[in-house]
């Protein structure tokens, strides 16, 4: 059943709902725990350790079971993707049907902190290193699903807090605080337990103890900072909404709605595919930055971290700057203009890579500083295009897309690699995917009136699609 968000007169003001701190920094919060899982679990730490030469038994192989355990990781998020892709849309619409997102949050956030704690489980034993190993994918996939469907219904939440004038800035902020609470990880794990021969509390790197014990303070980082958003931002249903369904009801909803997009907002359905490709380009330029440092531009492991963390502050304080710029100008522009530089500076890096590290640093920070705003502006302007009531939902479908594009990137790197036969290469493969996601972009044309294109178009609404 169709629920068309009512057209408001041309010239009439949008209600803006008064900014509340403390909501603000509660939702942003969540965002700040988050990195516990997405910088510390599955990027610098975790995952290194995991298909790294600490879990080869003695006499094996060490490059072919590495590679091997490499193999399982992948199959394993592989299959989290897939079940994310599955089941978002319709858990969102079961939120949005009972004005129940918070609860959704609370559960799948306490999964995710019981997921990184039971990490600690995850240990080098002589004759049980492949059961370790598969622990460990295991767990880090059911901490993926319910990470991403957590981001569900924590990314809706943002049209609780924020008014149309103010999305962005407030989305900045979220996506910063998640860039800044990483950096912030990072340095206490690092300087305290790993780089240390011996860290705090006297631990050390026997039988991965250093790693282990991280992940039991990155487990209680993340359950900590999810307490604040589900104890200061209300749960409402929002007019508009489904009405109350059951699971198969909600997949019924779910068609019924991207049927409707089809046919009444198409600009929203177009969004949701190019998104879904620039998004992907942009992971990549994070998940393969620190392999080309290393590779191409010859850092030293503890270089890529001094450099991971850099960027990691470039791209926090860029990103919450640039709510700023998406309130004023809108989120339109944001994207674009943030996949332009990309794509010059990523074209540019390539070129460049004769010239070493200071090539590196300095186009890399460029990257870092356009890949924050990209992604928040991207979540603002679905948030603006989102049907009252069916918020939830269309973030779903968010990750639905998403999900479905991630094979484009890591498929790009390593046949433009093949192709030049270089590992620098696989630059030119990432600025392929930016640009083509720019190119589908450019042209959606959205409906006025939803701050899209500047805050001057916040007050005339024309809802045609």
């Amino acid at each position: 059943m169709a629920h068309p968000t009512a057209a408001v007169p041309a010239g009439a003001p949008v209600a803006e709902p008064p900014l509340v701190r403390r909501q603000i920094a509660a939702w942003a919060a969540w965002d700040w725990g988050s990195a516990a899982f997405n910088a510390v679990v599955t990027t610098f730490v975790f995952t290194v350790y995991l298909t790294g030469s600490s879990f080869v038994e003695p006499g094996a192989d060490v490059e072919a079971v590495t590679a091997l355990h490499s193999q399982w990781l992948g199959w394993g998020l592989a299959a989290a993707g897939v079940l994310v892709a599955l089941t978002a849309p319709a858990l969102g619409t079961l939120a949005d049907a009972g004005g129940r997102r918070r609860p959704l949050l609370a559960v799948t956030s306490l999964v995710v902190g019981l997921c990184i704690l039971a990490l600690w489980f995850v240990q080098p034993v002589e004759g049980g290193m492949a059961d370790a190993v598969r622990l460990g994918v295991t767990l880090l996939a059911v901490g993926t699903i319910a990470a991403e469907i957590a981001g569900v219904a924590y990314n809706a939440l943002l049209l609780q807090i924020s008014g149309p004038r103010t999305i962005g800035r407030v989305s900045g902020i979220g996506w910063g605080a998640g860039y800044v609470g990483g950096i912030v990880l990072l340095l206490v794990l690092y300087f305290g337990l790993i780089q240390p021969e011996v860290g705090l509390f006297g631990v050390t790197s026997e039988a991965g103890m250093d790693v282990r014990v991280s992940m039991l303070i990155a487990g209680l980082w993340f359950l900590a900072f999810a307490v604040p958003v589900l104890v200061a931002v209300p749960d409402r249903r929002r007019p508009g909404a489904p009405e109350r369904v059951g699971l198969v009801g909600a997949y019924v909803t779910v068609g019924r709605h991207i049927a409707t997009l089809w046919r009444e907002r198409r600009s929203t359905l177009r969004f949701l595919i190019a998104s879904a490709v620039f998004r992907d380009g942009l992971t990549g330029v994070f998940t393969f930055g620190g392999v080309l440092a290393a590779g191409t531009f010859g850092f030293s492991p503890g270089e890529v971290i001094v450099f991971a963390i850099a960027a990691n502050v470039v791209a926090g304080a860029a990103t919450i700057a640039a709510g700023w710029l998406d309130d004023r100008f809108g989120p339109r522009r944001v994207v674009t203009w943030s996949l332009v530089v990309l794509v010059l500076a990523g074209t540019a890096v390539f070129l460049l890579h004769d010239l070493g590290a200071s090539a590196f640093w300095a186009g890399g920070l460029v990257l870092s500083a356009c890949v924050g705003p990209a992604q928040s502006a991207s979540r603002a302007l679905l948030a603006r295009l989102a049907e009252p009531g069916r918020e939830t939902e269309v973030f779903g479908l968010y990750a639905t897309t998403g999900r479905a594009a991630t094979f484009l990137a890591p498929a790009a790197f390593s046949l433009a690699i093949a192709l030049g036969g270089g590992q620098y290469w696989g630059i030119l493969g990432i600025v392929a995917v930016l640009l083509l996601g720019l190119l589908l972009f450019v042209p959606v044309r959205f409906p006025r009136g939803l701050g899209v294109d500047g805050r001057r178009d916040v007050a005339t609404t024309t809802m045609g699609a």
